[in-house]
C-alpha cells in the first residue's frame, strides 16, 4: 500500500516516512492480529486518513470487484453524443430577458469540438444576447475538466488570457496550466452582464471547478448550498493482487487565483440558499441588481442638485461612475457600498446612504405660540431662570423659539441675571428649535460694539451665502463679553441646541460642560431612491464658523466631559478654577521673560499669551492638566522651541541638576560596560557607541579605566565612527574634554560660547591643553551617527564637531535639545514651567544654534546609518587608491 501511495498519491510531499510508519505498524503486531478482512480495511482506512488528513483515501476489501469503465464521450457515435447532451442541457428565456442554462454534465474538449456548431446554434445563440443569466449546476454530477476553460472563456474577455487552474498528475509527475481561450465559436457573454451560478450538495467535479473559478474571478455570484467537494481524478488500485483496494486521488487542482482548491471542501456559496429555493433566490437577486444602475444614477442626480460642498461634487460623481458594483447582492449591500464610496471621497459624515423603513424628518419649527399668552407667561413656559449661590445666573431653555418670539422675551430674561458674575446656560434637555434664535442669544453675550462675525450659512438649494453677526440693536442691556458663560450639554442636546454649544466653543466665548451632544444637524435632507428602500441623506447647507471651518456634525465634545447629572456641580469647581487663570497665564509669561535664554523671543511669547487670554482662548481649559497642555502648545507654537513646556505636579519636582554621584572603583567597570560599546571593523575602522553624556567629574573618576577599557582599543584606528544614535544627552560639562581628543594640544580651539540667562554671562568653551592618554588627532576621519532621539549634550558635541569641520554627520536630524533648562513654579500653584535658560552660540558664525537640531551632512534612516557610513568609507578609500 505504501508503494501505491508513493507512486500515485497527488500530495507526495506528505508521504515522507510513510513506508517506515507502515512497517512499524506491522512490527507492532496489532494489524496481524486482525483476522476479519473488512475490519482490517477499516483499520487501515482510519490509519491512512489520520496520517494524511485526507478523507478521500480509503482501503476496502472487495474480492469480487470488477472495474467498470464507462465509455469515453469522444468514442460515442455522434447521434448518441447529441442525445446525451440534449438530456444534460436545458435552457429557457425568462422574464426581463434573463437566460436560464442548466448543465448536468460538463462536456469536454473533444465532444465540444465535434459538436461546436450544433451547440452554438441550438443552445448558445439563444442565450448569448440575454441581459443576465442563471447558470444552473445544482444537478451537475459528472463531466470532464477539459470543458472548464471553454465555459469560463465564454464569460470572460478574450484579452488578457487568464490563468484559471493548475493540474498536477502524480502517476505521470506532470503539471499542466489551464488558461482561458482566445478563440471561441460565436459571441462571448463577456464579463459585464450579471451571471448567477446555482450549486447544491450534489454539484461535484468539473462543475465545482467552473463555479469556483467564476466566483473567485468575481465574475459570478454563487447561490445555493456548499458543493460536494469532489476530486480531479480518483483511482481504485488493487493491492498486490489481493482482494484489498486502496482508493487514491491521483491528481490535484490548485487555483492560481486563490492558491487553494475546490477539492474536498467544495465551493461555498456567496448567497446561501436551500437547493429548492436557489432559483427563486437568484431571480430576486437579479431583480435587485437590475435596480443598481437606476439607483446609482438617481443618487448621482441628488448629489449634483443638492450637495452643499459643490467643489466635491465632480469627484463624487466620478467615484460613482467608476465604482464596481458586481459584488453587490442586496439592497443593504448596495446602500453600504454607496455609503462607503461617498464617505471615502467626501469625508463628510453628514452624507450617508442607508436602508430604512421610514425617514425621521427633523424640523426647525416650534409649535406656534398662542398670541394671547402674556410675555411673562411665555418666559415661564420657555425658560427656567434662577440666581444660584455665588451670584451665578442660571437659564434653562429646552427649545429655542423663533427670533421674533425670542426678541420679545430677551429683555425679561436678561433683566433677571444681568448683575450676576457668571452665567450657566442649561441645554441638557434642549432638542433644538429654531436656529433663528442663535444670533439673538449670542448678541447678548457680547458687548454692543464692535460687531462680531458669528458664523456663515451656505444654502445649496438657494445658492445663497449668509453671514450672521451680533445684532447692533438688542432690547435691554447685553451681558457683555467679559463674564464667564458655562453651557451644559447632554446626549439629548440636538440641532440648534448643539449649534449654540459649538459656536460658544469656536468663538471662545464660553466653556462647555457635560456629555457629547447627539450630532443631529438641521441642514440635511433625506431622499428615497426610487424603486428601492434606500435613502440618501444629503447636507444642503454648510454651517461655517468664524474660523472658516465647516461643522460636519458628529456631536459637540465638551471641554469638561462629565455625566449630565454631575454638570452643575462641575461648573462650580471650574468657575473657582477660572478665577486663577489670569494670574497663572500672567505668571507663565513673567517667568519666560525672566529666565528664557532668548529675551526677544520671551517678550514676544509673553505678549501672545496675554492676547490669547484677552480673546478668551483659555475658557476651554477646565483644570490644571488642560491648562498646562494648552500653555505648552501656545509657548511652543509661538517660540518655535519644543523644549518649552508647562506641567503640573502635586508635590514640588526634584531638581534636574543634582550633583552627580561619583562612582566607586567597583562601579566603574559596570558603568563603562553599560555606556560604551567598541569594535574594530575591517580596514582598521574604529566604532565607538556611547549612550549618555556623563558629568566631567564622573569622567575624571573613570579616567584610567576608561582609557584602558575603551579608548586604547580605538585610538590607533585609521578612521573612527562615533555612534550617537541612542544618546539622549546628559551633562554638557564633559563636552570640551571629549572634543579635545580630536584636536591638537596647541593651539586651543574655540568650541562654542554659552549665554546663561540666569547669570547673564557669556562663557567661551575651549579645548583642553592636557588630556589623559593619547589624542586621536585632527587629521584622521571621524564620522558621527545621529537619530531623531539624539539630544541635549549629545547634540552639542555633534554640532561642535560639525561646525569645526572635524566630523561628517550621517543619519537623521537630531531632536533639538537644550544645554540647560530650569524648572520654575508658577504663582504658588501646582503648575511648573520648564524653561531653557542657556543658549549656545556657534564659534564659527557667532549666531545662536537653532533649536531645530543638527542637520546631518548625509541623510539616512537611523537604522541604516552605519551601513551608509561603511559604504561611504569604502567609496572614499577606493577613490584615494585610484588617485582620483
Amino acid at each position: 500500500m505504501a508503494k501505491i501511495l508513493l507512486d500515485n498519491y497527488c500530495f507526495p510531499e506528505n508521504l515522507i516516512g510513510m513506508q517506515e510508519a507502515i512497517q512499524q505498524a506491522i512490527n507492532s503486531g496489532e494489524i496481524l492480529h486482525t483476522s476479519d478482512h473488512k475490519t482490517l480495511a477499516a483499520v487501515l482506512t482510519t490509519g491512512v486518513q489520520g496520517a494524511l488528513n485526507d478523507p478521500r483515501l480509503t482501503v476496502s476489501y472487495e474480492p469480487n470487484y470488477v472495474p467498470v469503465t464507462p465509455p469515453a464521450l469522444p468514442t460515442l457515435p455522434t447521434e448518441q453524443l447529441i442525445r446525451l447532451i440534449r438530456n444534460s442541457v436545458k435552457l429557457e428565456l425568462m422574464d426581463n430577458n434573463v437566460g436560464y442554462l442548466r448543465i448536468d454534465r460538463i462536456i469536454g474538449q473533444e465532444p465540444t469540438a465535434r459538436l461546436g456548431r450544433l451547440l452554438h446554434e441550438n443552445i448558445w445563440s439563444k442565450l448569448v444576447h440575454t441581459s443576465a443569466m442563471i447558470f444552473d449546476l445544482r444537478f451537475s454530477t459528472a463531466g470532464e475538466l477539459s470543458g472548464v476553460p471553454y465555459i469560463v472563456s465564454y464569460f470572460s474577455d478574450p484579452d488578457p488570457p487568464l490563468h484559471i487552474d493548475t493540474i498536477y498528475d502524480r502517476p505521470t509527475n506532470t503539471t499542466r496550466e489551464v488558461w482561458t481561450m482566445a478563440n471561441l465559436l460565436g459571441d462571448r457573454y463577456g464579463k459585464r452582464k450579471d451571471l448567477i451560478v446555482l450549486i447544491s450538495k450534489r454539484t461535484v467535479g468539473a462543475a465545482e471547478a467552473v463555479a469556483y473559478t467564476l466566483k473567485h474571478l468575481k465574475r459570478a455570484i454563487v447561490v445555493g448550498e456548499r458543493s460536494a467537494g469532489g476530486s480531479v481524478k480518483v483511482q481504485k488500485i488493487n493491492i498486490n493482487d489481493t482482494g484489498f483496494y486502496v482508493t487514491v486521488p491521483v491528481a490535484r487542482s490548485t487555483s492560481p487565483i486563490t492558491g487553494q482548491s475546490w477539492e474536498v471542501n467544495g465551493v461555498s456559496p456567496s448567497v446561501p440558499a436551500n437547493q429548492r429555493e436557489a432559483l427563486s433566490k437568484a431571480k430576486a437577486l437579479l431583480a435587485a441588481r437590475r435596480a443598481i444602475p437606476k439607483a446609482v444614477k438617481r443618487v448621482s442626480e441628488i448629489i449634483r442638485q443638492f450637495y452643499s460642498f459643490t467643489d466635491k461634487i465632480p469627484a463624487l460623481l466620478n467615484q460613482l461612475a467608476t465604482t464596481d458594483f458586481s459584488s453587490v447582492i442586496s439592497e443593504e449591500g448596495l446602500a453600504a457600498k454607496l455609503n462607503y464610496e461617498l464617505q471615502t471621497v467626501s469625508e463628510d459624515s453628514r452624507l450617508s446612504v442607508r436602508v430604512m423603513q421610514e425617514v425621521l424628518v427633523i424640523t426647525e419649527d416650534v409649535p406656534d405660540v398662542d398670541a394671547t399668552i402674556l410675555d411673562a407667561d411665555l418666559v415661564d413656559t420657555l425658560f427656567e431662570i434662577e440666581i444660584l449661590s455665588g451670584n451665578i445666573g442660571y437659564v434653562r431653555c429646552d427649545r429655542f423659539p423663533k427670533s421674533s418670539v425670542f426678541g420679545r422675551l430677551a429683555e425679561q430674561v436678561w433683566e433677571v441675571i444681568k448683575e450676576t458674575e457668571n452665567l450657566i446656560i442649561d441645554l441638557r434637555y434642549n432638542t433644538g428649535g429654531s436656529s433663528e434664535a442663535l444670533p439673538v442669544l449670542l448678541s447678548y453675550l457680547y458687548d454692543s460694539s464692535p460687531t462680531i462675525h458669528l458664523y456663515t450659512i451656505y444654502d445649496r438649494i438657494q445658492n445663497v451665502t449668509t453671514d450672521f453677526h451680533t445684532l447692533p440693536n438688542i432690547t435691554g442691556t447685553s451681558y457683555g463679553s467679559k463674564r464667564g458663560v458655562y453651557v451644559l450639554t447632554s446626549y439629548y442636546t440636538a440641532a440648534a441646541g448643539e449649534e449654540f454649544a459649538y459656536l460658544m466653543q469656536s468663538l471662545h466665548r464660553g466653556t462647555v460642560i457635560g456629555e457629547i451632544t447627539s450630532g443631529t444637524l438641521l441642514h440635511s435632507r433625506s431622499f428615497q431612491v426610487e424603486v428601492t428602500g434606500i435613502f440618501i441623506t444629503v447636507p444642503v447647507m454648510n454651517f461655517i464658523d468664524n474660523n472658516g471651518e465647516c461643522w460636519l456634525g458628529g456631536g459637540v465634545v465638551p471641554d469638561a466631559i462629565v455625566l449630565a447629572e454631575d454638570a452643575i456641580n462641575q461648573v462650580h469647581d471650574i468657575i473657582e478654577f477660572h478665577k486663577n487663570i489670569h494670574s497663572l497665564v500672567q505668571g507663565a509669561g513673567d517667568l519666560l521673560e525672566t529666565h528664557y535664554a532668548i529675551p526677544e523671543v520671551a517678550s514676544k511669547v509673553s505678549q501672545v499669551l496675554q492676547s490669547k487670554l484677552a480673546e478668551g482662548m483659555y475658557r476651554s481649559v477646565v483644570d490644571y492638566e488642560s491648562l498646562a497642555s494648552q500653555l505648552s502648545v501656545d509657548l511652543q507654537e509661538t517660540s518655535g522651541d519644543h523644549r518649552l513646556h508647562i506641567f503640573y505636579c502635586e508635590i514640588e519636582p526634584e531638581s534636574q541638576h543634582k550633583p552627580p554621584k561619583i562612582p566607586s572603583p567597583e562601579e566603574v567597570a559596570y558603568i563603562l560596560e553599560a555606556l560604551f560599546k567598541t569594535e574594530v571593523f575591517p580596514g582598521n575602522v574604529g566604532y565607538l557607541r556611547f549612550d549618555m553624556m556623563a558629568d566631567i567629574e564622573v569622567v575624571r573618576a573613570m579616567g584610567p579605566q576608561l582609557i584602558k577599557m575603551v579608548w586604547s582599543k580605538l585610538v590607533n584606528t585609521d578612521i573612527l565612527i562615533i555612534d550617537m544614535r541612542f544618546n539622549t544627552g546628559g551633562y554638557s560639562t564633559a563636552i570640551p574634554l571629549f572634543c579635545s581628543y580630536f584636536f591638537e594640544a596647541e593651539p586651543l580651539r574655540h568650541l562654542y560660547t554659552i549665554f546663561d540667562r540666569s547669570t547673564t554671562t557669556m562663557t567661551e568653551v575651549m579645548t583642553l591643553p592636557e588630556v589623559l592618554g593619547q589624542r586621536y588627532g585632527s587629521k584622521k576621519d571621524v564620522y558621527i551617527l545621529t537619530s531623531h532621539v539624539t539630544g541635549s549634550a549629545a547634540e552639542t558635541f555633534t554640532r561642535t564637531m560639525q561646525d569645526l569641520k572635524r566630523a561628517t554627520v550621517i543619519g537623521e536630524p537630531t531632536i533639538g535639545g537644550s544645554l540647560s533648562s530650569g524648572t520654575y513654579q508658577i504663582a504658588d500653584s501646582i503648575l511648573y514651567a520648564s524653561i531653557p535658560n542657556q543658549v549656545v552660540l556657534s564659534a564659527v558664525t557667532g549666531k545662536v544654534w537653532s533649536v531645530s537640531g543638527v542637520e546631518p551632512h548625509v541623510s539616512a534612516q537611523a537604522s541604516d546609518a552605519l551601513n551608509v557610513t561603511q559604504r561611504l568609507i569604502t567609496a572614499r578609500r577606493q577613490t584615494l587608491e585610484s588617485g582620483m
